[in-house]
């Protein structure tokens, strides 16, 4: 004997539920930038750990900093998917929430838009300057070993306050899936 299961979903459900999802440009920027922060975070913690002159560690470095401008292009390019595609909208909440949502993400692009530049800079302010996955871009300062220390010092604490919104970011997200079960996860998940 066949079942037959018939759905009960109009076109209006399904036009619905696409307006409660982020689009499919915006979910694999997401994930793609999410990939590409944890392995930066994880080869400059290493890296800098590595004696000086190690020839492995100017490898390192310069896949960092290859790494680092192919995801700050990625952080532009969803900021304009942002522009481009309406946001869902959040399930009801509290109002507090709402705020610490949208105060969390916003220095989220913050971060990562600091952070990335901080690191161009400090950059350009050495003898090496930076390449681009081979590529030599311009620099923008002269060999001053200050400015530079200025902009890396900028960089490391970017490091670890995109570190602590990372934690928030993701501590929300999993409150709301597992504790208020609201399914705000499904609206980022492929």
């Amino acid at each position: 004997m066949t079942t037959v299961h018939t759905s009960n979903a109009t076109p209006a459900m399904g036009a619905r539920a696409r307006r409660e999802r982020y689009s499919g440009v915006q979910i694999a920027l997401h994930w793609l930038i999410a990939a590409g922060i944890v392995a930066l975070l994880a080869l400059g913690f290493y890296m800098v750990g590595l004696p000086k002159g190690l020839p492995v560690k100017a490898t390192l470095l310069n896949l960092h900093k290859s790494l680092g401008l192919t995801v700050f292009l990625l952080v532009l390019v969803r900021i304009a998917a942002l522009a481009a595609f309406n946001r869902p909208p959040l399930p009801p909440m509290r109002a507090w929430q709402r705020a610490a949502a949208r105060i969390t993400q916003g220095l989220l692009y913050v971060a990562m838009i600091a952070m990335p530049l901080a690191g161009y800079l400090g950059s350009s302010f050495n003898r090496f300057g930076t390449r681009f996955w081979g590529i030599p871009l311009p620099k923008w300062g002269w060999d001053d070993p200050h400015l530079r220390e200025l902009f890396f010092g900028i960089h490391e604490v970017a490091a670890y306050v995109l570190i602590a919104l990372i934690v928030l970011h993701v501590a929300g997200a999993l409150k709301h899936q597992w504790i208020d079960r609201d399914n705000l996860l499904a609206r980022m998940l492929p």
